[in-house]
């Protein structure tokens, strides 16, 4: 007596489907996270670690830091944003600094004290005291008239800071981003908003 056996190619099949379905799953969700993230990464957001110590207090070595580009789409920095920009004699370096002069503004610091030239206030004007600076910088002394694409930058810790009294003012085109969050490390993690100036004619 012989005993047929019939082969049950459905199961076979309906797992092969299975891993297939399965893999095809994995390739659409690598594929959209990519499409989502290589965006964000390359033109909305950007991460940037802090060199150095021109930015203390506010910013110290090694801080992680997200850096907003979309927002300089739609307007232009104002005084009292922190920007990462291109170093203007090194493109491939980084820098970070705080705005303090406008493009077509003449800046003037002598004996620890910003004074601003412009339009609104063609007599000048001292810039208000600093409340995220914690000392004065007594021994520099510059004057200088920008372009109509150029921005005056002061690091925060202006006793030890390359910055425009330097190096020149920074380019439009130079400008990467302004720094948005502080993610590293947790106990100081911040999200950053350009301060206010009190402007008082002189």
């Amino acid at each position: 007596m012989r005993l047929f056996f019939k082969r049950d190619d459905t199961s076979s099949t309906k797992q092969t489907n299975a891993t297939l379905l399965f893999f095809f799953e994995l390739i659409q969700i690598a594929a959209i996270s990519m499409a989502i993230i290589i965006p964000v990464r390359y033109f909305l957001i950007q991460p940037f670690y802090v060199k150095g110590a021109s930015m203390e207090p506010n910013f110290f070595d090694h801080e992680y830091l997200i850096i907003d580009e979309i927002s300089y789409r739609f307007r232009e920095p104002i005084r009292g944003d922190i920007l990462v920009f291109r170093y203007p004699n090194d493109p491939k370096q980084f820098f970070i600094k705080r705005v303090i002069g406008l493009p077509s503004e003449t800046i003037e610091i002598a004996e620890g004290l910003i004074k601003v030239y412009n339009d609104e206030s063609p007599n000048g004007f001292v810039l208000p005291e600093e409340e995220y600076i914690d000392q004065t910088f007594t021994a520099t002394t510059r004057s200088v008239t920008l372009k109509s694409d150029e921005y005056f930058v002061l690091g925060d810790n202006r006793a030890a800071s390359l910055d425009s009294r330097y190096f020149g003012p920074v380019k439009r085109d130079e400008v990467v981003g302004r720094v948005w969050v502080r993610g590293w490390p947790l106990d100081r993690w911040r999200i950053f908003e350009t301060p206010s100036y009190e402007i008082q004619e002189q």
